[in-house]
Order: C-alpha cells, then sequence, then structure tokens
C-alpha cells in the first residue's frame, strides 16, 4: 500500500475539508479526493462521510486513525533510521580480532560506541585467514590481523608483535638457550587449524634458528593450551599479547634468533562501500 495514501487519510481526518487537506499535502483537491477513493478501493470500507460541512471520519474510519498515526509514525522513524545508516551513525558493525589485538581491538570498540551509542558493535575472536575470507565475502567489515593480508583488503599497520616462549613459571628459561628447554619440555601447539598463520611462524623459527622441538598435542584455544603449560605438560611458543591474561604458573620470555616480529594491522575490504566502517577506520585513526 502506498504511503501517501495513508498520509492523505490522516490530513483529511485531522483538517476535516478537502480544501485544507489538499493544501497542507500540496495537492489539488481532485488529486486528494482520488487518493481517498483508492484507499477506500483497497480497504473495502467507506473512511469519510462527505457533506457541505466537509468531511467526517466514519465509525470505522474513527477505528482505523489511531492505528494510521502509528504506522505512519514507524514510517518516519524507519525513514530516519535509514538515513543515520547510510550517514554512518546507526546500524551493526561486524570486527575481528585475535591475540595480539586482545586490549586495542576492545579498547577501540568502546570508544566507538561511546561516539556512537546507536550503532550494535560486535567483536568476535577469528584466526586472521578466516577473517580475511570474511572480509573479502563481506561477513566482516573490518578486522584486526596478522599481515601481510591477501588482495582486495586494504590495511593499515597499526602495532608490531613479537614471539615469546610460554613456559610453566618453575622451568629455567635461559633466552639465550631455549635448545635446552626444548630437550626437557614438549612443544604445545595451538592446532594448526585454528591458528595456521602462528603455526607457520613457529615453523619458520624453528627452521631458521636450526632449533628442533618434541611436538605435544595440539590444543584448540589459547585457554587450553596455556593450562596445559601451567600445569607442566610442556612449553609453547605465542604471540606476546598473551601476557595480558597469564594465568598463574605460567612465565614468557622472548628468544633470540630471527623471524620473531610480524605485524598487525587493521584491514578491511575497499570494494565495498560503508560508511559505518568508515566512521569507525576515521575514529580509530584519530586515536592511534
Amino acid at each position: 500500500m502506498d504511503i501517501k495514501l495513508l498520509r492523505a487519510f490522516v490530513t483529511l481526518a485531522e483538517q476535516g475539508n478537502y480544501h485544507a487537506a489538499a493544501e497542507a499535502l500540496y495537492l489539488t483537491q481532485s488529486a486528494l479526493t482520488k487518493q481517498i477513493q483508492a484507499l477506500e478501493h483497497l480497504t473495502g470500507v467507506s473512511l469519510f462521510h462527505r457533506g457541505r460541512h466537509g468531511a467526517k471520519l466514519t465509525v470505522t474510519g474513527r477505528q482505523l486513525y489511531g492505528r494510521t498515526c502509528e504506522l505512519l509514525k514507524h514510517h518516519e522513524e524507519f525513514l530516519e533510521y535509514t538515513r543515520s545508516i547510510e550517514k554512518g551513525n546507526a546500524g551493526k558493525l561486524a570486527l575481528g580480532f585475535g591475540i595480539s589485538s586482545f586490549r586495542l581491538a576492545p579498547a577501540l570498540v568502546n570508544l566507538f560506541r561511546e561516539q556512537f551509542p546507536e550503532v550494535e558493535v560486535s567483536l568476535s575472536d577469528i584466526p586472521s585467514n578466516v577473517q580475511c575470507r570474511m572480509l573479502t565475502e563481506g561477513q566482516l567489515q573490518a578486522g584486526f590481523i596478522r599481515l601481510p593480508m591477501t588482495e582486495p583488503l586494504q590495511v593499515k599497520v597499526l602495532m608490531d608483535e613479537n614471539l615469546v616462549l610460554a613456559a610453566p613459571s618453575g622451568a629455567n628459561v635461559d633466552p639465550a638457550d631455549i635448545r635446552s628447554l626444548f630437550k626437557k619440555h614438549p612443544l604445545l601447539q595451538i592446532n594448526p587449524r585454528r591458528g595456521p598463520c602462528l603455526a607457520e611462524q613457529v615453523t619458520r623459527f624453528l627452521e631458521v634458528n636450526h632449533l628442533s622441538a618434541k611436538p605435544a598435542s595440539a590444543a584448540d584455544d589459547i585457554h587450553a593450551l596455556l593450562a596445559l603449560i601451567a600445569a607442566g605438560n610442556g612449553v609453547a611458543l605465542l604471540p606476546s599479547g598473551i601476557s595480558h591474561f597469564l594465568p598463574a604458573g605460567v612465565t614468557v620470555v622472548r628468544p633470540e634468533g630471527m623471524h620473531t616480529l610480524w605485524q598487525i594491522g587493521v584491514a578491511w575490504n575497499p570494494k565495498i562501500k560503508d560508511a559505518l566502517r568508515d566512521k569507525f577506520l576515521q575514529m580509530m585513526s584519530e586515536a592511534t
């Protein structure tokens, strides 16, 4: 149903005569009459008594008047919400992050919510390779990922991240001699399917620095892995971001050698137009 028919009905009901209602709607009386007739035809009911004194609502018309006003109000709210989304002031913002952005991403989300309280923000822990796919497909609007990333994504570098060795607190850890530590303790890892980028980094670090380690059963998440380390089940090479949520019984040191550094950035798909995402990126650029 055309919203202008409902607006014509409400305006005529409030003005009480066709001449005043037509002027309020910037219509001719003939055009207004046709709109009211069209609405009556669609609804199958008579809405007005017509006479010398103007137009008065029928019993059915009075019953429909209040509901029609509500519909017009909802329509205007819908249009206003649409305009807010178009301007990037409302809507939903889906973001991805990982261990390395454990503190940075939530802090930026909080700052954004303060500036744009009408926006619903979701922040999900997702591996970088999966984030890249979701960004390409439009399932995420922005993501804090490990670099390098894949095209067609665009990225802004935010920080450097480095590899650390997590070990039981009682272990004698010498950053210059982790070779001996690997002889005493098995090397625990996140399941490569859950963290393929980290697994690749660890493999490269071991190979380039001519280190060998005895691999042990992998864990599916970082918290389970840290719990295993705290219980003395082994050691692990992990991003330094874990220092923000280390459990009791785990200590970390930065190992010496090559391939211990990489970059973390925020990525997005420039081929997808998104005013809300752009507002977030602008705020983030100003904040960092």
